[in-house]
């Protein structure tokens, strides 16, 4: 699933780490999130797009997988 979560996270100059702290995850979640290795669930999908206010299509989208 291709996101936009490090660009976004890099706008608001927080670490990997504050962004994790923020979401109730590991830093290492976040990284594999932002490297297209693991996609979140549903309900951290929701908790990132409410943290950024953008809606969860506009942080998340289909892969071509």
């Amino acid at each position: 699933m291709k996101n936009r979560l490090r660009e976004l996270r890099a706008a608001k100059e927080w670490s990997q780490s504050d962004l994790a702290d923020k979401l109730g995850v590991s830093r290492q979640t976040v990284n594999a999130i932002e490297t297209e290795k693991y996609d979140p669930s549903l309900p951290l999908a929701f908790k990132v797009a409410k943290l950024f206010k953008k809606s969860i299509e506009e942080i998340f989208e289909l892969g071509d997988d």
